[in-house]
């Protein structure tokens, strides 16, 4: 009788910790998926913004066309990829920051341009939504990083290669800006 009752109150305990470790990769899993999911909302509103700039700048001087074109051309690219190809995403996401960064120091050149309300609104909007992206890069690396942990440690890689979960690639910064910037003051 004793020993039944041990052997049932050894099984409910397996199951509970069973349960709670398995609620916990779901958790972990879950803060992953929607830390994601505000590096997409960033990305939409900054796609969403791009036309107004292109339309405001083209308005300025004969700027460079291949500059506005390929911004458009990385904007739509980047809304033809599927949604669960994350590395993929932040790389045309990347060089969209590049080329848009160009487009940022345009001003510069025009100065009707940089007294625009409109212009320093979209710039000031634009700018804004480039450190929520990377804001929202930083938190999807910790989220993964933490599922990344549970995935592989003991006992949560037992549950987790029962239950099929996997690891998650970190997003990585592009070799281009890991160079430190070189700075001349020669003309």
């Amino acid at each position: 009788m004793m020993t039944t009752i041990i052997v049932i109150v050894v099984i409910v305990l397996l199951i509970a910790i069973y349960a709670g470790i398995y609620n916990g990769l779901v958790r972990a899993r879950t803060h992953t998926q929607e830390s994601w999911s505000q590096i997409d909302v960033q990305l939409k509103r900054r796609n969403d913004l791009i036309p107004n700039l292109i339309e405001t700048v083209k308005g300025y001087g004969k700027y460079e066309a291949g500059t506005l074109e390929k911004v458009v051309a990385l904007r739509n690219q980047l809304t033809q990829i599927p949604a669960d190809d994350h590395q993929q995403t932040m790389e045309v996401s990347n060089q969209l920051s590049q080329s848009l960064k160009s487009i940022f120091a345009l001003s510069e050149n025009y100065p009707d341009l940089k007294a625009s309300t409109e212009y320093t609104k979209l710039m000031e909007e634009l700018t804004n939504t480039e450190n929520k992206i990377a804001y929202s890069r930083q938190l999807f690396n910790s989220t993964a990083a933490n599922l990344n942990m549970k995935v592989q440690s003991f006992p949560t890689n037992i549950v987790a290669k029962l239950q099929h979960f996997v690891q998650i690639d970190y997003l990585q910064v592009p070799e281009e800006e890991k160079s430190v910037p070189k700075v001349s003051f020669d003309n």
